[in-house]
C-alpha cells in the first residue's frame, strides 16, 4: 500500500456487564501493510492491529468511552477511519440477602426461602444446592419475596438476572433446609 490508507468503517463497540470480559472494537476492512491504532476520546491506548486484507478485531477492552481508530501507514500518512462506537458497562444486580430457612418436621409443609428485597426487571432464580433449579424465575417487585415452602433438605441460594441487559449475580448468603423426626412413640 502506498499513499494515504483506505477509510474502512469502525465496528463493534456496545455495553458489557461489570465484571465481564469487556466488549470488541474493530474495522470493516483492512489493508495490508497498515497498522491501526484504537483511540478512546483521542487518547491511543495502546492496542495495535497489523492490516490483512480483511475485516478485523482488536482485543476486548474494557475501557469505556468513545472509540476510533487511525490508520498509520508511516510517520507522514495517517488516516482517522470513518465512525466511531462507545462501550459502557451496565451494572450488575443488586445484592439482597437470602432469608429463612430452619427444620420441618416430617409430613409438614416445609420452611420459607426468600430473599430480603429485590429490585424491578431482575429475575431471581432459586437453586438448591447449587445446581438444581426450583421453580421458575420470579420477577422482582421492589420489595422482599417469597420462594414459598420448601421441603427439600438441603442449602438454597439465589442468582438474580437482569430481564434485559443480562447481568448476573449471586445473593448474598443461603437459607438452610432440614428435616426434624418426630418423636416415636412407645
Amino acid at each position: 500500500v502506498t499513499g494515504t490508507p483506505s477509510v474502512y468503517t469502525v465496528t463493534g463497540g456496545g455495553a458489557y456487564c461489570v465484571g465481564g470480559s469487556g466488549a470488541t472494537v474493530g474495522l470493516s476492512n483492512t489493508d495490508y501493510g497498515v497498522s491501526y491504532h484504537l483511540m478512546n476520546g483521542g487518547v491511543p491506548v495502546g492496542l495495535v492491529i497489523s492490516g490483512s486484507g480483511f475485516a478485523a478485531n482488536f482485543p476486548l477492552t474494557t475501557a469505556t468511552g468513545t472509540f476510533t481508530v487511525v490508520a498509520n501507514l508511516g510517520s507522514s500518512c495517517q488516516t482517522t477511519m470513518s465512525g466511531s462506537v462507545a462501550i459502557s458497562t451496565n451494572a450488575l444486580p443488586t445484592v439482597y440477602s437470602v432469608t429463612g430457612g430452619g427444620n420441618y418436621c416430617s409430613g409438614g409443609t416445609g420452611v420459607t426461602v426468600g430473599l430480603s428485597s429485590s429490585t424491578i426487571g431482575v429475575n431471581y432464580q432459586l437453586y438448591l444446592n447449587g445446581t438444581t433449579m426450583i421453580g421458575s424465575p420470579v420477577a422482582g417487585t421492589g420489595a422482599a419475596l417469597n420462594f414459598g415452602l420448601q421441603t427439600a433438605v438441603g442449602t438454597y441460594t439465589v442468582i438474580a438476572t437482569h430481564a434485559t441487559l443480562g447481568c448476573v449475580n449471586n445473593m448474598s448468603g443461603t437459607a438452610t433446609v432440614g428435616l426434624s423426626t418426630l418423636p416415636q412413640a412407645f
